[in-house]
């Protein structure tokens, strides 16, 4: 069986990341699920931005000390390399502009086919615990904090995937891991049914680590996988996932 395909912030090679164009180009690529880093805003909203501040995307400010109707002032897709200048049909504000999980979470219900979801929490944070409390409070809106939920929450937080264990036992939780030594402190700590996600930098440098990560048996996801000699390595490592920028391509190696 082939490993799961995951769009890593969307489509995200070709489009700006974590905007809803991204997605939606994702899901039509055929993409299995869909990868989002989550952040609270000031106002108590999750949104899909990767860092603390706004510096990537060529904007001032922090998100944790602004509110979801100032990001949504924001045109998050400009910066990508004047990607839409010359195009017949650039997406809308509505498609470039900060997307908050609520709405990720309705276009992957809504969308006809199924399409699971692999969501992370980013830490270090000054709201702590209230990212994984409301995370688990909008899987709930939707039905998905139990046992069938068709999202995992993801972290390289032991600390953070812990409160949703507690708060939300049926959701899978993936630790994140890029450096090696950080292995020998995990395995004794991290629970018997967690997934792993290591990252592919890790896995090429360190390829008796590799074997030893998929041997335990565990579900393994590798992040960023986008060229076909990673590919390669995570077929020879047998992994239930590969996260990537460039789910189409990934597809087409794999097959469809």
């Amino acid at each position: 069986m082939r490993p799961q395909v995951v769009a890593h912030r969307g489509a995200s090679h070709e489009i700006a990341e974590h905007t809803l164009a991204a997605y939606v180009a994702a899901l039509d690529a055929g993409a299995d699920a869909l990868e989002c880093d989550v952040r609270l805003t000031m106002d108590g909203h999750l949104v899909c931005v990767h860092d603390r501040h706004l510096r990537r995307i060529g904007a001032r400010g922090l998100v944790s000390e602004m509110t979801l109707a100032e990001l949504q002032a924001i045109d998050f897709a400009a910066w990508k390399n004047g990607f839409w200048d010359g195009q017949d049909e650039a997406p809308d504000l509505d498609k470039r502009g900060v997307l908050t999980l609520h709405r990720l979470l309705r276009t992957v219900r809504d969308y006809d086919r199924r399409v699971e979801m692999a969501i992370e929490t980013k830490h270090p944070t000054r709201y702590g615990g209230l990212t994984e409390g409301r995370l688990v409070d909008v899987l709930n809106d939707f039905g998905w904090a139990g046992p069938d939920s068709p999202a995992r929450v993801m972290s390289f937080s032991f600390t953070a995937l812990q409160r949703v264990e507690r708060l939300a036992p049926g959701v899978p939780v993936v630790q994140l891991i890029d450096r090696a030594p950080n292995w020998s402190l995990l395995k004794h700590t991290i629970g018997p049914d967690w997934w792993l996600g290591a990252g592919i930098d890790m896995l090429t440098a360190h390829p008796k680590l590799a074997r030893r990560l998929a041997s335990k048996g565990r579900n393994l996801h590798v992040y960023t996988v986008n060229t076909e000699e990673q590919l390669k390595l995570c077929l020879d490592l047998g992994v239930k996932a590969v996260i990537t920028d460039r789910p189409g391509f990934m597809l087409g190696l794999l097959g469809g």
